[in-house]
């Protein structure tokens, strides 16, 4: 199996419920890692082109850079929680990239650190 990582990093302020209570808004500088997989690579030696994985990661992240995420679709009516993110990014990211990349790749994970050790991923397997 062939895996390939793409990251990128945005600054975002939050505030999330947790068992009713909400925490007080802060912000954060989310790392976000792309994982691409796939057991065959295409004609040109590559599971996929990083550039084009950098450039959607980007352009999913936009909306949320600099912002408050509660104020931010979806997270204006979800728990911007750290696996809901990393959940969001990787369905965007395969709403994008999958089709491209099938037969022999797809989305594999989103990983999502928001503070030094810890981390949140979501897989699509």
């Amino acid at each position: 199996m062939f895996t390939i990582q793409v990251t990128h990093e945005f600054c975002a302020a939050h505030t999330i419920s947790i068992l009713g209570n909400q925490e007080p808004i802060h912000g954060h500088n989310f790392k976000t890692t792309a994982t691409i997989s796939g057991a065959t690579l295409d004609d040109d030696g590559l599971l996929c082109d990083f550039h084009t994985v950098q450039d959607q990661l980007i352009d999913i992240c936009k909306p949320f850079t600099n912002n408050n995420l509660n104020e931010t679709p979806p997270f204006d009516t979800l728990n911007p929680t750290a696996e809901l993110i990393a959940k969001h990014i990787a369905d965007e990211l395969a709403d994008r990239l999958d089709e491209s990349l099938s037969p022999h790749a797809k989305v594999h994970s989103v990983s999502i650190t928001e503070a030094p050790n810890c981390l949140a991923t979501y897989s699509r397997e």
